[in-house]
């Protein structure tokens, strides 16, 4: 798994999911249950994974998308 988005913005993350499952792309949002150790205040980034031979696609896909992601 590759990293593809850091973010703490939750609902960037479940766009970007959204439009990497639309693509086919299967991905795994980690980190999204810090906030139960950090009171929901939004501090700790979650990331967004993809598999490392789609990652390339997925860049894509979130360039298209105007998406800011890690290179």
């Amino acid at each position: 798994m590759k990293e593809l988005l850091r973010t703490n913005d939750p609902t960037l993350v479940a766009y970007a999911t959204a439009l990497l499952e639309g693509e086919g792309i299967a991905c795994f949002p980690m980190d999204v249950h810090m906030s139960v150790l950090e009171g929901s205040i939004g501090i700790l980034p979650r990331r967004l994974m993809v598999r490392e031979d789609d990652l390339n696609a997925a860049r894509r896909a979130m360039r298209d998308n105007d998406i800011p992601i890690n290179e």
